[in-house]
């Protein structure tokens, strides 16, 4: 009945659909195989995409020719830059999507790709012939052969979910469990544990009060998040979230539920994301504040539920009811479905190689929640790098990876498989040591030469960055050789509150003044909008950025010259390390439980001295 596949993707959420999408393009016979062809990239809690450093990964995603960036912006109704008051490294796109056209798209273009098979039924083994994964048995049986399986299983591995002092199987609300892998990857061996999430009540929006709410509206500028020319939303066209906040008397109507609480009665043993805890947890942790913020925000262009942000909660439905008719704009809400908590499955990522491939059953990949991670973003670049991988290995090539100083994702990945996590992680700027250099706005720049060398990103795609590198080398020319005149720019400079000049200035070095933009100085500079011939606001922007932050940038490439000499130092697989007796015992404990593949790597897993990273590069050497 079925064909020998190269890849079999298990699971049709965000890593699922990426990698699926990455190993059929690349030219791998691929089947898709998820319990429920209705729900391919299910948008399972918020309808949105990007945020903090989330929005870089979406875009890297894009650069390397992945589909979530064209599919956020084919669906996006609302769209803001976040962070434009900071410095270009922390500016982060997010849209709001319509929750049903995000998977309507992301449905047509799996199937408008070539080499993706689909399949509705749920796997619960994996085939192993001769120590490796070679297909999968369905729940009805089948069995389906092929050369790499990625698992992309979300919360559906053994998933229970509560509200209140119910408790029932489910991967989703009215969607059943997956049960069998786990078991069945325990018994060769593999280390699993239990993570919980989240997710809030959806509200019908004709029953809410928005006068009495803060309106938020989407930018005046659409940057969007792919670098193809795609016809997005117009400015005036978005539609707007709303602000509104809890308070002391919904928190006291909140802890008449804790006794009934499955998080405080222990009945829920995974721990939850540390940086979207849910409501409950808010006024337990922070009791001190007498009110939290509530994201009100529209699930598409023709409906009116309402997804509440802020108000995750596995509290009975009665209590979260009545604390909700509390909250300012909700006196007379009428909840289409109630917040629950869902615990389910996961592996410790610390049994992966940097490909994702596990390091105990060769040709067996994984991606998304089932490695410890939280977030669309997160899940849809592992299974990007997953599928990519899993072709990679099916024709017998190199895996493709990407260093800490070349993309978040590189970050993310080296973080999960040397630091493992015990809790939902979650990406932040924060945990890019070179950010200044992993910008959302040059991800094009780094990345997609590399997809294009691979095979993955596309001729017009390298063209485009190309061609953008070109004009932003060109403006770069204009500014550091265009001569502005005081009388002429002195004007603008005191309306911003900026010194004015005595002489002749470069443009460029006007342009290194904080409060400067470019695109403001072309206004008011004659000739200067005329020397940059048709160039658009992206490479403008590119070329501001690049004058205004060339000594951070700078510093950062000299750092990771210095550091690069760590990475390229690899630690032998058949490496011994019994015998690298001085270091400490939890430094030789994680050595073997790890084997990194670098001393960098060795360096940055948790527990690991200087002193023992020093003592294993002196047993390499002998």
């Amino acid at each position: 009945m079925f064909p020998d596949y190269d890849v079999i993707v298990v699971g049709a959420g965000h890593a699922g659909c990426e990698a699926a999408a990455a190993a059929a393009n690349l030219g791998s016979k691929v089947l898709l195989v998820t319990m429920n062809m209705q729900n391919i990239a299910q948008m399972s809690c918020n309808p949105a995409m990007g945020g903090i450093a989330k929005g870089q990964i979406v875009r890297e995603i894009d650069a390397i020719g992945g589909y979530s960036g064209i599919v956020t912006d084919l669906s996006t109704i609302q769209f803001r830059m976040l962070n434009r008051s900071k410095g270009p490294a922390m500016w982060s796109p997010r849209a709001q999507s319509d929750r049903m056209l995000f998977a309507a798209k992301w449905r047509e273009m799996l199937e408008q790709t070539p080499n993706v098979d689909f399949y509705q039924d749920m796997v619960q083994s994996i085939i192993i012939k001769n120590g490796k994964a070679a297909g999968v048995v369905t729940g009805m049986g089948n069995e389906i052969f092929a050369k790499a399986v990625v698992v992309t299983s979300g919360t559906f591995l053994n998933g229970v979910i509560h509200i209140g002092e119910k408790r029932f199987g489910g991967g989703r609300v009215a969607e059943k469990a997956a049960t069998g892998i786990t078991e069945q990857l325990v018994e060769l061996g593999f280390e699993s544990d239990r993570l919980k999430t989240g997710t809030p009540p959806r509200v019908d929006g004709r029953s809410l009060d928005y006068s009495k709410m803060e309106e938020q509206k989407g930018d005046e500028e659409i940057v969007g998040f792919s670098y193809l020319p795609i016809e997005r939303v117009k400015p005036e066209n978005q539609r707007s979230c709303f602000i509104t906040y809890t308070n002391t008397t919904v928190h006291d109507i909140l802890k008449t539920g804790f006794d009934r609480s499955p998080m405080y009665q222990g009945r829920i043993e995974g721990v939850g994301p540390r940086y979207c805890p849910s409501i409950e947890d808010k006024i337990n942790r922070f009791a001190d504040r007498d009110r939290h913020q509530i994201f009100v925000e529209p699930e598409g262009w023709n409906t009116v539920e309402i997804y509440v942000n802020g108000f995750s909660t596995s509290l009975p439905e009665e209590v979260q009811h009545e604390a909700l008719m509390m909250i300012p704009g909700f006196e007379n809400c009428r909840i289409f479905r109630p917040g629950y908590a869902i615990e389910y499955d996961y592996f410790p990522p610390t049994q992966l190689q940097y490909s994702l491939e596990t390091k105990m059953l060769p040709n067996l990949f994984f991606a998304g929640q089932i490695n410890g991670t939280t977030g669309y973003e997160e899940a849809a670049c592992q299974g990007l790098m997953a599928g990519i991988n899993a072709h990679q290995k099916t024709r017998e090539l190199e895996p493709f990876i990407l260093k800490r100083s070349e993309a978040y994702i590189g970050v993310l990945i080296d973080d999960l498989i040397s630091k493992g996590t015990d809790e939902p992680y979650r990406m932040f700027t924060s945990r890019a040591e070179f950010r200044t250099l992993l910008r959302q706005d040059n991800a094009d720049i780094r990345l997609t030469e590399l997809s294009h060398r691979l095979g993955l990103a596309s001729d017009e795609r390298l063209n485009l960055v190309n061609k953008k590198i070109e004009t932003v080398q060109e403006i770069n020319n204009v500014l550091n050789n265009f001569n502005i005149d005081a009388d002429s720019i002195n004007p603008f400079l005191e309306s911003i509150g900026s010194s004015v000049i005595v002489e002749k200035q470069r443009a460029s070095k006007i342009i290194l003044r904080p409060n400067v933009s470019l695109k403001e100085m072309i206004e008011v500079v004659p000739n200067l909008k005329d020397a940059f011939g048709n160039a658009n606001a992206d490479s403008l922007e590119q070329a501001e950025i690049q004058i205004k932050y060339a000594r951070y940038i700078e510093k950062e490439l000299e750092l990771v010259t210095k550091m690069s000499h760590m990475e390229d130092l690899l630690i032998p697989d058949s490496f011994d390390y019994d015998k690298v007796s001085a270091v400490s015992k939890e430094a030789l404990q994680k050595f073997k439980k790890i084997r990194p593949r670098t001393l960098g790597q060795a360096s940055r897993i948790s527990g690991v001295n200087p002193s023992d990273v020093q003592i294993l590069m002196v047993y390499m050497g002998r």
